[in-house]
């Protein structure tokens, strides 16, 4: 009894390509999602440095209600995020300092799938505290 070829036409060429993008995408979202995670928090500290060294730049301390010093706390805010060089908006009132950062982040295996890139944002205010 004679028994029939079965020809499978690539289908195990097929599943092995198939197979090796998938660890391909999988690794890429474990390090290149590790990075964006990693460049949000570095954005995030360097966003809430920069509101804090505008909160420092104050007046009316002898009336009990200490006030920002609009101008100053900008100048500072923008001076430290250059020292770090980072770009970022600085926005600022009487009571609170706040700096928005933004980052974009390179991915390496991600783009292979068609990622580029991945932008990260943090904004984080500053208010003076008496005490």
């Amino acid at each position: 009894m004679e028994r029939e070829r079965i020809y499978d036409g690539g289908f195990i060429s097929a599943f092995v390509v198939s197979l090796t993008m998938t660890f391909i995408v999988c690794s890429g979202l474990a390090i290149d999602g590790g990075r964006v995670v990693a460049a949000k928090i570095k954005v995030a500290d360097t966003a809430e440095n920069a509101a804090r060294a505008g909160a420092q730049a104050l007046t009316d301390l002898r009336t009990g209600v200490p006030r920002i010093d609009v101008p100053q706390a900008i100048r500072l805010s923008q001076s430290y995020l250059r020292s770090v060089q980072s770009q970022g908006r600085v926005e600022a009132n009487r009571i609170e300092v706040c700096v928005t950062v933004n980052a974009v982040e390179k991915m390496t295996l991600l783009r292979l799938a068609g990622v580029e890139t991945r932008t990260v944002s943090a904004t984080r205010c500053a208010q003076p505290v008496v005490g």
